[in-house]
């Protein structure tokens, strides 16, 4: 962490615009608009200026079951992070142990992972090329949430997990070097209105549909980020809750962004997030 840590930056995000007419939006992930190297998709997006707090020194105000996002300083065993193999016969299983210290969890079910590393003029067409996502978003809604649980568990397993509490949690760390470049800003559930807040964009691979939420601007949410995260640091984000009563978070929206405030020469961001039932 930087030894001289703000209090806020200002900076400008991007939300979804919901399409016309009720049209179901889509985003096709490695299929790309010829005219500007993007992802195809139905649905433009604003960018607007957001004030973003540091939380570095009021850590504890961010606990996952509250504002649905978590820090923890938990350096990790695994440090390469350059062999999709290792990563899963070494990350995986500290990850789940702390996940399970944190949440409480009996069982945790890794499903993937995506190492995120940020390089200017390069196209995010493939999945060893992904970049920081620089749009507001839920990784699942309520409905794929559901759906990895078919997709992941055996039927009987399933079935009977679908009758418990279980969650989707994203754990997502800086690797290499503390994440200054296009850090990790999380926006208090308490701050979002659920239902207005929230759209859902189908993905669209080659082999299969997934969905997320995309978030539209609402000027009452409260976005914050954790200034100089680094790779000996992890946080939690919760994607979905099962208990839908009011009295926990259900997910935390997030977004990678571009702070304004970098020195010029920082390296650029690497990170990893891996996904967890």
């Amino acid at each position: 962490m930087a030894s001289l840590s703000p209090v806020s930056t200002t900076a400008q995000l991007t939300f979804l615009i919901q399409p016309p007419d009720g049209v179901r939006a889509f985003e096709s992930i490695n299929h790309l608009n010829i005219a500007n190297g993007d992802r195809a998709r139905n649905f433009e997006r604003e960018q607007k200026k957001v004030v973003i707090e540091n939380l570095r020194g009021k850590e504890d105000f961010a606990l996952l079951d509250k504002t649905g996002f978590q820090l923890v300083h938990h350096p990790a065993k695994h440090t390469s992070f350059n062999d999709d193999a290792e990563i899963e016969r070494e990350y995986y299983p500290e990850s789940a142990e702390l996940i399970k210290k944190i949440t409480g969890a009996s069982r945790v079910v890794l499903f993937d992972h995506t190492i995120r590393r940020r390089r200017p003029g390069e196209i995010d067409d493939a999945p060893h090329k992904r970049q920081p996502v620089a749009q507001a978003h839920v990784d699942q809604t309520t409905a794929s949430s559901i759906a990895r649980v078919h997709r992941h568990l055996p039927p009987a397993d399933a079935e009977a997990l679908l009758r418990r509490r279980f969650q989707i949690i994203n754990l997502w760390r800086p690797i290499n070097h503390p994440a200054i470049d296009w850090p990790l800003a999380l926006c208090d559930y308490n701050s979002v209105d659920p239902k207005k807040d929230t759209l859902a964009v189908a993905l669209i691979y080659p082999d299969r549909e997934g969905e997320t939420y995309g978030m539209k601007y609402n000027p009452n949410q409260k976005w914050k980020y954790f200034h100089g995260m680094t790779p000996e640091e992890a946080v939690l984000i919760k994607c979905f809750d099962s208990i839908q009563d009011g009295s926990v978070a259900l997910f935390a929206p997030h977004t990678g962004f571009e702070d304004p405030t970098t020195p010029e020469g920082t390296p650029l961001r690497e990170s990893i997030e891996l996904r967890a039932l």
